[in-house]
């Protein structure tokens, strides 16, 4: 797995494909595997990038994150030492939230962007509750029981039944996510602003995707982010739970290909 080191991190990252570089940016408590029906897809004109943020999978920093701008500078400083001035950039769930924060930052280096099974609104009292205290017990216990706790919500009950493999690749996927950099990153999505102003303002191609069966985040809340971006579009994969990428990956990448193909004519 390549690797790039800059100021106080090193960033491991999955790479497939030449062209218009994309950057596929993963979820809770997940890695850059995640990614690997895309990576190892034909995406033929594209370059895709999937790099791990700050202390989850292989990429490691004695510095935690204060806020998601951080894993939003790690990001640009990524596209930087590689040399990408602009870049289309994909996210799911926590990713589909780094994502927005780079739209806030630096809208004019993205060419689209792509955020699927996320949500721009602030969190409810209870949720910000929540996501506390998931962070403390993930300090104190690991990952281990809570990721059987919640593969669940994570997969559609069709995916778990037809696709055991799968269920098995996401369970394992989550139980060796550093328990340091998922509870950091709960505690900081606890206190992120609200993106629907920002995905008001932005003229940005974007494409949003849900799953049906998404236990975490609903058609509705996609819907809300679609009425708020000018130039949007939205796909609904149906069956998926919360990782519709994984789940569902031909319908998943027929939309991020129509998507891209919109974003390369104009290029």
């Amino acid at each position: 797995m390549p690797q790039i080191s800059v100021n106080d991190i090193t960033i491991h990252y999955e790479e497939s494909g030449e062209g218009l570089p994309v950057i596929l940016i993963h979820g809770h408590p997940f890695d850059a595997t995640m990614w690997s029906p895309q990576l190892y897809s034909a995406f033929p004109g594209y370059r895709l990038l999937a790099p791990e943020l700050r202390n989850f999978g292989r990429t490691t920093s004695p510095v935690r994150p204060a806020d998601l701008g951080v894993y939003a500078r790690d990001i640009f400083d990524f596209a930087d030492s590689l040399g990408l001035q602009k870049f289309i950039v994909a996210g799911l769930s926590m990713g589909g939230q780094v994502a927005m924060e780079l739209a806030n930052v630096n809208p004019e280096r993205l060419s689209g962007l792509v955020l699927a099974d996320t949500f721009a609104q602030l969190d409810t009292p209870e949720k910000k509750q929540w996501r506390y205290a998931l962070a403390d017990r993930l300090d104190t216990e690991g990952l281990q029981a809570y990721a059987v706790e919640v593969l669940p919500k994570m997969l559609s009950a069709r995916s778990i039944a037809e696709n055991p493999t799968l269920a098995s690749e996401v369970l394992l996927m989550m139980q060796r996510c550093p328990a340091q950099g998922a509870a950091d990153a709960l505690r900081v999505r606890a206190e992120r602003r609200d993106y629907l102003p920002v995905l008001s303002e932005l003229d940005l191609p974007t494409l949003i995707v849900v799953g049906s069966e998404d236990a975490f985040t609903s058609i509705a809340d996609a819907e809300l982010m679609q009425r708020g971006i000018r130039n949007s579009t939205m796909v609904i994969i149906e069956d998926a739970g919360h990782m519709p990428n994984m789940e569902k990956p031909d319908q998943f990448n027929e939309a991020l290909k129509n998507f891209l193909a919109l974003i390369g004519k104009k290029s």
